[in-house]
């Protein structure tokens, strides 16, 4: 099956999923396969419960809730991902920008190897800065790289990164609560940064989402650009 196909399908499929579980689906699902990722980029994605609780400034009830239910359905995703794309998916992230009613679910496939051909302008001093806000939030990376998918997706991924007593939270069962909390000060970081990032990718920033996989000790942040504008628009 052709990518393009590929990607409507599992668009059709994990729309399905979500709408089962959480009683209303993402009115969009955008899907990019790009080996060794699938990126899934939901758009308009609250149910009216949630909805409620954002206008009652409950943010923190809502993103747990949404955490506890992706947990429940990452391997589900994972399976379906590799039933349509035939990647064997080793590793899953997820994050939501609730004032957008957006959302961004990654898979990546089971690959060690770099791969060059997702290579763009600028893209050391993007990583350098990566790097920078990692070491304010918590420590410098030991590895950093990135990759731009397509015109409007680049991902950063970056290992290493956990400090002692991240680890020791984690070891004492307060994942979740050091999730909430990265994702709060790591995602005030990126956006401060966002006018240094969008000079050097010369493209605007529509969102920025961000995860970790604390048993892997590793991180990834996606970028969704602002589709470039005709000439004459």
């Amino acid at each position: 099956m052709e990518v393009k196909l590929q990607q409507s399908e599992l668009s059709s499929e994990i729309g399905r999923l979500l709408r089962k579980h959480f009683g209303k689906g993402p009115e969009a699902v955008f899907v990019t396969i790009a080996s060794p990722y699938v990126i899934i980029y939901l758009r308009h994605f609250l149910s009216p419960i949630e909805n409620m609780l954002l206008e009652d400034n409950h943010t923190m009830t809502v993103e747990e809730i949404r955490d506890k239910m992706m947990r429940k359905l990452n391997d589900k995703i994972k399976e379906m991902i590799h039933s349509v794309t035939g990647l064997p998916i080793k590793e899953f992230y997820y994050d939501w920008t609730f004032q957008n009613g957006s959302g961004l679910l990654v898979g990546v496939e089971e690959k060690t190897e770099r791969f060059f051909e997702y290579n763009y302008p600028n893209r050391r001093e993007i990583e350098t800065i990566i790097a920078k806000i990692s070491a304010e939030a918590e420590k410098h990376p030991d590895i950093t790289y990135s990759h731009m998918l397509n015109d409007r997706t680049l991902i950063i991924i970056r290992e290493g990164i956990l400090v002692r007593i991240e680890e020791q939270l984690i070891e004492l069962g307060f994942e979740e609560a050091l999730t909430l909390a990265k994702r709060k000060l790591e995602k005030n970081l990126l956006f401060q940064a966002k006018p240094s990032f969008q000079q050097l990718l010369q493209k605007e920033i529509q969102e920025i989402f961000v995860n970790w996989d604390f048993t892997l000790d590793k991180s990834v942040i996606v970028f969704i650009l602002a589709p470039q504008k005709n000439n004459g628009q």
